[in-house]
């Protein structure tokens, strides 16, 4: 048998803190503190807490060189055998193949370990953030106020008013009206379906590869209304339709290149509801006519940048370029929009049928058309969408 540590993996000391009657009653604080150690495994799931022998066994292994029979007969036993079954060690047993599988996706994938991390851990499953903000009673400015304090100033001056440099003042144009009527919108019209010609006008403008460049006969590069590194736009767009003319509501994959819809099999619950467990609850958002998942496809930009350190923000990057155009072209079509990263990614990755390790959700936008009323409060100071 031959024994490697797997890909990625951290470890954390991680301190919990206890109420101790015995503490208090002896003029103490009254607590307790514990000290458990945590291993986090880019391929699995959750964590895995370790004993000292294990600890010590996982970081005698490499995670590039196999190892040799003399390492395995001076391992302890138990300790051996439990890392193998959690996954943190990976051997060639056929009873542990979905680990080495799982592990092997991460090293084919060429991520930065922190960020291959980072992203595993951040995704979220079955949560109701709405719930949970309104249980902590942090839904209004005056409950986060109460709880969190006042913020930081919403300018960081760094020299005194005296100093500044005045720049002229430019008069506004079109575009500039445009700018100022971009606001998120948390309240749609259920009743209305949208045009299926606005509905493509949105995909085409926001999505659709507006032109290709071939420099081999296996190097295809897009060209979009928006920038990506290294030219490889690597994120996809998973749509949630629900209320558009001539397009049965369902699950769909846009193809950017075709400018077409990938039928996918429907979700295991009403659409309605797979909308709003995806949104984390934001039901504000989750009559949105049409919802859009921004999916990253990891190796279509760890392909360039292997291992590299800001290969993962470069993703993080193209959602908020797709955003800001998809922003912008709802506005100037008279439709609302929304974008959020406040979403159930575990949910969102077994709807649609996503590998986490290959594609997963980093945001969900969405479009259509604005309600008669506002149910819910928005941010629009300068009035430019609801009437003061």
């Amino acid at each position: 048998m031959r024994v490697r540590r797997c890909a990625v993996v951290f470890l954390e000391p991680r301190e919990e803190i206890g109420f101790d009657l015995q503490s208090l009653l002896s003029g103490g604080a009254g607590l307790r503190r514990s000290r458990r150690w945590l291993a986090l495994a880019a391929h699995l799931e959750g964590e895995v807490e370790l004993d000292a022998d294990e600890r010590e066994l996982l970081g005698r292994f490499s995670p590039g060189e196999w190892s040799s029979a003399e390492a395995l007969d001076a391992a302890p036993a138990a300790a051996l055998a439990r890392l193998l079954e959690v996954g943190l060690l990976i051997d060639e047993d056929a009873a542990h193949a979905a680990h080495r599988e799982r592990d092997q996706t991460v090293r084919d994938g060429h991520w930065w370990p922190v960020s291959a991390l980072l992203h595993r851990q951040a995704r979220w499953h079955g949560v109701d953030g709405v719930a949970d903000m309104e249980a902590k009673d942090m839904t209004t400015v005056s409950g986060l106020l109460d709880k969190l304090g006042a913020p930081p100033p919403p300018v960081h001056e760094r020299v005194a008013s005296e100093q500044r440099i005045a720049l002229p003042e430019i008069a506004a144009d079109e575009f500039d009206a445009l700018l100022a009527r971009r606001a998120t919108c948390r309240n749609y019209d259920r009743e209305r379906p949208l045009p299926q010609a606005l509905f493509a006008h949105m995909l085409q403008r926001t999505f659709a590869a507006q032109a290709q460049l071939r420099t081999h006969d296996e190097a295809v590069f897009l060209k979009k209304h928006t920038p990506s590194a290294g030219g490889l736009h690597p994120t996809e767009a998973y749509l949630v339709v629900q209320n558009v003319e001539g397009v049965t509501p369902g699950l769909y994959h846009y193809h950017p290149i075709a400018h077409a819809l990938e039928p996918l099999p429907a979700p295991d619950e009403a659409l309605a509801a797979f909308a709003l467990r995806a949104l984390a609850g934001q039901h504000w958002f989750a009559d949105a006519h049409v919802l859009a998942v921004l999916t990253p496809r990891y190796a279509r930009c760890f392909w360039k940048y292997r291992h590299h350190a800001k290969a993962y923000r470069a993703l993080v990057l193209d959602s908020g370029h797709l955003s800001q155009t998809l922003y912008l072209s709802a506005t100037e079509l008279g439709l609302g929009a929304f974008v959020t990263c406040a979403i159930n990614e575990v949910d969102i990755e077994r709807g649609f049928g996503l590998d986490p390790l290959l594609e997963g959700p980093l945001a969900v936008c969405g479009f259509g058309w604005r309600a008669a009323e506002r149910r819910t409060a928005e941010f629009d100071p300068g009035a430019a969408v609801w009437s003061a």
